[in-house]
């Protein structure tokens, strides 16, 4: 492998986000998911469903069923995909974690890129 072909790795590297967030239930799934994508904050959500998470919360350790979503973005995106989720997420503290992808197909990390380059409003219907 030559040291172009390195060097165009490593700058995939810095290009995707994968941030996962759980969500209590289909509704508020899908407006995070609605959200995130018309607002182009994200190219894409997948959804997990069914994961039980087991926590510490005030003391005590708590179950939930919850709905995992697996959102790709940028780093651009970072704060303003956090500010969406805490504008619009029930919890108190959701969980929010974002995580660099080691690599990617440069088609894909190319989509991403495209697909958030022009952030919009999103406004949420009633």
């Amino acid at each position: 492998m030559g040291d172009t072909e390195i060097e165009e790795t490593f700058t995939v590297m810095e290009k995707i986000i994968i941030a996962i967030c759980a969500v209590p239930d289909p509704d508020t799934a899908d407006l995070l998911s609605k959200g995130l994508l018309e607002s182009r904050l994200s190219a894409c959500v997948s959804r997990v469903a069914q994961v039980r998470s087991e926590y510490w919360w005030r003391g005590a350790i708590e179950q939930a069923e919850e709905i995992l979503l697996i959102i790709k973005t940028t780093p651009e995106q970072i704060d303003p995909v956090k500010q969406f989720v805490l504008e619009n997420h029930p919890y108190e503290t959701p969980e929010l974690i974002f995580l660099n992808a080691e690599d990617a197909l440069s088609a894909y990390a190319d989509w991403v890129r495209s697909e958030t380059q022009q952030p919009r409003q999103f406004t949420r219907n009633a």
